[in-house]
């Protein structure tokens, strides 16, 4: 064994690149769980015996590898199908695997600096815990991007059951502690050992408990929905004569399903602003009120009094109702840029100007006799910042148009993004998309239906809103946050005040 540390000691480097590349097999849609724990165990032991400066290459090289090959779909929405050209996705894209990358060279650097050498409060306690404040760090600092949390790769382990308790950040922490359990039974010694296995089979089987917990209850027979999916390409959707043809198309597709409970159409579904086809709008709301049903649909408004421009979602009920997109997509929504390259950047997803935030406090959307939690495209990664919706909610509701990243892996990913909201909050989700995957997921996380891709069509279901509050919805990731912050303190401190005991 100790050949084989001296080895990775001294060329390590060359195993992290590859590594962190299998790490993001963890992850949707090829989604092997168990790389999810395997991953961050071979960075902790890359980790070991270095000096500080190389752990933070070593670390810098696994979460860049993992971000260039999850996140590789950028160069689609960006280069491919956003039209800009090669050498600013390559600049975006590999830009942002850098900034990745350099979060786990920051982590590597701090625990061989001033945390403990070897041992399982470095293994158990020190390293999980920073692993897990760094994605829960990446998740908010300069706007966040929170994708590939390690706990959206175990939605199908029992380590699931924390995730009504602590969230997404709870299920990674259960995951980077089993991965911290290993190192400790293949590097520790015996006492070491023996608490590493006792650690690693009460996560799992407490998970396994949890998951059978019903933290929230129906409420009612349920609500028949319908879920319209156009498909239509990115590349043709704003085209001048695409326009008509999408609206007859969405129409059409609605048509049948006239008398459904609820029926949800897609983010920014119609390419117009609102008030230029008011009058299919209102031709459609009439439709839709006088068969029994309420519609929802993503839509671009500009406010007159403002000229503001909002990507929106809007509920045709019995009054009409805007939820206003706060988290917007950098170089995808607004220009943080000089205006003098802005209009030189732009997308053509933005044919207008940049989107303005909603207000951070919006109501939820009241219809088909349910409070609907609303969210639009990737504001769904962000969790934490969407409970005080859910709190006053029984459904939640998706929309997102994810053509902007074509046939990759990012459908998959944001869908179970989805999922973990589900599972976090107790509610069930309706997911409309543009061209994939529209969904409708359970109270529990699990898919109760999808659509292909890529292929116009409605799916339609029964829905059960749910009542009441899971730990998460309550607490938020204070409780996980309290746990790392005690973690990291036990693993820097511990060691020092027991070595200063010995001495005295």
């Amino acid at each position: 064994m100790q050949a084989i540390l001296d080895f990775i000691a001294r060329r390590g480097q060359w195993l992290a690149l590859p590594a962190g590349l299998a790490l993001a097999a963890a992850f949707a849609p090829v989604s092997l769980a168990v790389l999810g724990i395997a991953g961050p165990a071979v960075l902790f032991v890359l980790w070991q015996g270095v000096p500080p400066r190389a752990a933070a290459w070593r670390g810098f090289l696994f979460t860049g590898g993992t971000f260039l090959v999850g996140t590789y779909w950028l160069y689609n929405s960006i280069h491919l199908v956003g039209g800009a050209p090669l050498w600013i996705a390559a600049f975006l894209m590999l830009g942002l695997v850098a900034i990745m990358g350099s979060y786990s060279a920051a982590l590597g650097y701090a625990a061989n600096r001033w945390g403990p050498a070897t041992g399982a409060m470095r293994w158990l306690l020190l390293l999980p815990a920073g692993w897990v404040l760094v994605e829960w760090f990446r998740g908010w600092f300069l706007s966040g991007f929170p994708w590939l949390a390690l706990g959206y790769s175990q939605l199908e382990t029992p380590l699931r059951g924390f995730a009504p308790v602590a969230g997404v950040y709870g299920v990674s922490l259960a995951a980077a502690l089993t991965a911290g359990a290993l190192v400790t039974l293949l590097l520790g010694r015996r006492p070491g050992r023996l608490v590493a296995a006792a650690l690693a089979a009460v996560l799992w089987v407490t998970g396994f408990a949890l998951a059978r917990v019903e933290w929230t209850v129906p409420r009612g027979n349920g609500v028949s929905v319908a879920l319209v999916q156009g498909a239509v390409p990115q590349s043709m959707k704003w085209q001048d004569d695409q326009r008509d043809r999408t609206l007859r198309l969405y129409a059409e597709l609605t048509a049948p399903h006239l008398g459904t409970d609820l029926i949800v159409w897609p983010e920014a579904a119609l390419p117009a602003l609102e008030h230029d086809i008011r009058g299919y709008l209102d031709a459609l709301h009439g439709a839709a009120r006088a068969s029994g049903s309420h519609l929802i649909m993503g839509l671009l408004r500009r406010e007159p009094a403002s000229d503001a421009y909002f990507n929106g979602m809007v509920a045709f009920a019995d009054t009409e109702q805007w939820y206003y997109k706060r988290r917007l997509v950098p170089f995808g929504e607004f220009f943080p840029v000089p205006a003098a390259v802005r209009n030189w950047m732009r997308l053509m997803n933005l044919p207008y100007s940049d989107f303005e935030a909603g207000p951070r406090e919006q109501a939820p959307l009241a219809a088909a006799g349910e409070t609907l939690a609303p969210t639009i495209c990737y504001e769904d990664a962000y969790g934490a910042e969407q409970l005080s919706l859910v709190r006053r909610s029984t459904l939640l509701v998706n929309v997102t148009n994810d053509a902007w990243f074509g046939d990759s892996t990012a459908p998959h990913q944001h869908l179970d993004i989805s999922r973990m909201r589900s599972l976090e909050t107790g509610r069930p989700m309706l997911r409309a998309t543009n061209d994939g995957v529209t969904a409708l997921i359970a109270h529990d996380g699990s898919v109760l239906g999808q659509l292909p891709q890529f292929e116009p069509g409605v799916l339609t279901g029964v829905i059960v809103p749910r009542d009441g509050l899971t730990p998460y919805t309550r607490s938020g990731n204070l409780p996980v946050l309290v746990l790392l912050a005690l973690a990291i303190g036990g693993g820097l401190y511990w060691p020092r005040l027991r070595a200063r005991r010995v001495a005295a």
